[in-house]
């Protein structure tokens, strides 16, 4: 019941700016499907946050070569409806994560690992375990004839501490996963605090 959030949300996709401008001319996003994407299949945008998308697009800028790499940050922005919501804010949503990491351990003889993404990255970038985790909540909803979740929503403490001995983080953010693109309502041009396009 809870499950369904009221209201829609804004959130920032990080990419090369010949593909943003591509989904802002009507283009379908595509979404992710690699198998060490922290929330599984989907489409990933940061929300509320076009600053936290443009830094990830400049660090796969530095760090990714080949597909995916990025010549020109970019970033766009979607209106978003998370319809039925795994939103890991929420205990029992963390509850059934939990049941399905002991569902996968049981049946998997070697559980993937999260593993660095690239040298010095203190965050495990490449999350397989966590990726496998997912998918198999969704499989297991699936034999139950329990209805998909549509998104996932996380909050992640990433990145070193904003100043010693405390518990926040530089990069902290709330990850968007939309995994049924009809969520998507439309995308937009985001605007810098001065009211002119934010570009990056």
């Amino acid at each position: 019941m809870y499950q369904q959030l009221p209201s829609f949300v804004l959130g920032f996709h990080g990419c090369d700016r010949q593909i943003g401008e591509a989904i802002l001319a009507g283009e379908q996003i595509a979404p992710s499907v690699n198998d060490y994407d922290w929330l599984g299949e989907g489409a990933y945008f940061w929300e509320n946050s076009p600053e936290r998308a443009l830094s990830y697009a400049q660090h796969l800028k530095a760090y990714k070569r080949g597909q995916g790499s990025i010549k020109s940050p970019y970033v766009i922005g979607a209106i978003i409806d998370l319809g039925l919501c795994l939103n890991l804010t929420d205990e029992g949503a963390l509850q059934e994560l939990g049941a399905a990491y002991q569902l996968l351990a049981q049946n998997t003889d070697v559980l993937p690992e999260n593993r660095l993404g690239f040298r010095g990255d203190p965050d495990n970038l490449k999350r397989y375990l966590d990726c496998a985790v997912f998918q198999s909540l969704h499989s297991a909803r699936t034999l139950v004839a329990l209805a998909p979740y549509q998104s996932i929503r996380s909050p992640f403490l990433e990145g070193p501490e904003l100043y010693p001995g405390t518990s926040f983080r530089q990069e902290t953010h709330i990850q968007l996963c939309v995994r049924d693109i009809r969520c998507i309502k439309g995308f937009f041009r985001p605007l810098g605090a001065d009211g002119t396009p934010f570009l990056g």
